[in-house]
């Protein structure tokens, strides 16, 4: 538990200020291999999920997207090329090294003429009302400092008949999976980041993070909580991941 003046990054208990500079400074250090380690760390899984979370996105030609902790553009790019030259992408990251990474890689895919970027803080977005006609936020949620508040904002900046995709890691829904999704994450993972990005402490704090994530029942009614309606979730790979969706009606 944490009170109005600290909360949790990974299993520590840190004041609300330091957070946001933690997490800043664990995605510094992953950036550059950041899509490397996915790929290694999910068996090349996390394609198909981000994929499903696209097809359930339900975006067309034409409409404005943000896509919040965008990270290397993965739905971002895919967005892009769906909405066409008449849409809008935005790219939004808090940490200005995934941006950049995201960026570079978007030019590099030829993806320039629908996307901006915007460095902004999920909890406070710099987005008019009712701008957007989707809004998503991909392994990203668990970093905000005040889930609520991010799930608040992108209420707001969505127009009616707007719809919201979470995509985040969740909670197994088989306790033999989760016994062994428990082993990997604390004794693989960080073992790999190490190999890999010299950094085992940020995957150590990836599969803290995970457990300190809300499971897909209360993530659901904060969605409620913000304003969402017709909300829903789909567990994918037996509850390690889930998709929660809400629309603005």
């Amino acid at each position: 538990m944490s009170d109005d003046k600290t909360t949790h990054f990974g299993y520590q208990q840190v004041p609300v200020g330091e957070k946001q500079q933690r997490v800043r400074a664990v995605f510094d250090s992953v950036a550059g291999r950041y899509d490397l380690m996915n790929d290694l760390m999910s068996g090349g899984v996390h394609r198909l999920w981000k994929r499903r979370a696209i097809e359930m996105a339900g975006v067309r030609r034409g409409q404005r997207v943000l896509d919040l902790a965008a990270g290397t553009g993965d739905l971002a790019g895919q967005f892009s090329r769906i909405v066409g030259p008449d849409g809008e992408v935005v790219m939004s990251d808090i940490n200005q090294a995934m941006l950049s990474q995201g960026r570079a890689r978007m030019v590099d895919h030829g993806l320039v003429g629908n996307l901006d970027y915007a460095l902004a803080n999920a909890e406070a977005l710099p987005f008019a009302d009712d701008w957007f006609d989707c809004v998503t936020i991909a392994f990203g949620l668990r970093n905000v400092t005040h889930k609520q508040l991010a799930l608040n904002e992108m209420f707001r900046v969505l127009r009616p008949g707007g719809r919201a995709l979470v995509l985040e890691f969740s909670h197994p829904v088989l306790k033999p999976l989760s016994k062994a999704y428990d082993l990997y994450s604390f004794t693989v993972l960080p073992v790999m980041g190490k190999l890999v990005v010299d950094d085992a402490d940020s995957y150590r704090y990836l599969a803290e993070s995970i457990r300190m994530h809300p499971d897909q029942e209360t993530l659901l009614g904060m969605l409620e909580q913000a304003g969402f309606e017709r909300c829903s979730y789909a567990n994918l790979t037996g509850g390690i991941v889930a998709i929660h969706r809400g629309y603005k009606l």
